[in-house]
């Protein structure tokens, strides 16, 4: 009886855990869209999305190969190319909804790096403290120290250009700020009652990091998480632009090169260059506002000021 009454209590005690979660995420999503900015960025996002999953079907991939270009070079804006064409006739928007891809596939692979690392560092120097946390914390402050840009560019010069390459150079140079932020958290938690019980208790290490540490510090990498994909959006465009992208695969950084390069700017092919550059702008902008809306929603403190 008393068996059966402690396997009713345990499944009870799921059900209440899984509506307490589900109730969690419905105020989360409505809290997320009673915010403007949010609200805007996750509209942008949409359509960039939508851009990169249809891109396939409204452009032919042929069309991006120089052989294959039906347009004038340097052809103005018009209702066969809305945006114009390059130095090749090639489809400007056709380049563009290709690049969305890549762009994006790129920021969001390497920001799954980079969180992963900076939380897993964060969460160990903030949990072990003592050599494990000065070492971690010396190697956070040697990446933060050196310029992101210039290691970046070493990095992918030595490993060769590649999507890959790009994904594992941004992921493994941008996870210093998440492991500091982090780190402050998880120190924060280290003080809470119910990790000295666990302690108390015998709980491993291995417990309180995953089962009481990982879930508070899960709001802020999510909030982070939103922000890192901006930045690693800016770094890929930039490496593109600077020629260690993959130069098979279209990217907004090398449209922006390959406009530079023939002198669009020179030769008034205004929509060449401003069309990429407006991509970048609005991803940036949609992801910013995401994670800004995110963490005055999972920040109480921020929520009490908001």
């Amino acid at each position: 009886m008393s068996a059966g009454n402690s396997q009713t209590g345990m499944q009870s005690g799921r059900e209440v855990a899984r509506a307490r979660r589900s109730a969690n995420r419905r105020r989360l999503r409505r809290a997320f869209l009673a915010h403007r900015g949010g609200r805007w960025g996750l509209g942008i996002l949409i359509f960039f999305v939508a851009l990169a999953l249809f891109a396939p079907l409204l452009f032919n991939r042929a069309t991006l190969s120089v052989i294959h270009a039906t347009g004038l070079p340097y052809q103005h804006p018009s209702f066969q190319y809305p945006l114009g064409t390059d130095e090749s006739g090639r489809s400007v928007l056709a380049r563009l909804a290709w690049g969305t891809r890549v762009s994006l596939v790129v920021g969001c692979a390497a920001t799954v790096i980079s969180m992963v690392l900076g939380t897993a560092v964060g969460i160990l120097g903030g949990h072990f403290r003592g050599p494990v946390d000065t070492v971690l914390n010396g190697l956070s402050n040697w990446f933060l120290v050196i310029p992101f840009l210039p290691l970046a560019v070493v990095m992918a010069t030595v490993l060769g250009p590649s999507m890959l390459n790009i994904i594992i150079v941004i992921g493994v140079t941008s996870w210093p700020g998440t492991a500091r932020i982090i780190r402050a958290q998880t120190l924060s938690v280290e003080g809470r009652p119910y990790l000295e019980r666990a302690k108390a208790l015998g709980g491993s290490d291995t417990h309180q990091m995953v089962k009481h540490v990982l879930p508070n510090v899960m709001p802020l990498v999510l909030a982070n998480t939103t922000l890192t994909v901006a930045i690693a959006i800016l770094a890929e465009t930039s490496l593109s632009f600077l020629g260690l992208g993959n130069p098979l695969e279209p990217s907004w950084g090398g449209i922006l090169d390959d406009a530079f390069s023939n002198g669009a700017v020179s030769l008034g092919a205004w929509w060449y260059v401003l069309s990429p550059g407006v991509c970048v702008v609005l991803v940036v902008i949609a992801f910013t506002l995401i994670g800004r809306a995110l963490e005055q929603i999972l920040d109480p403190r921020q929520s009490v000021v908001a």
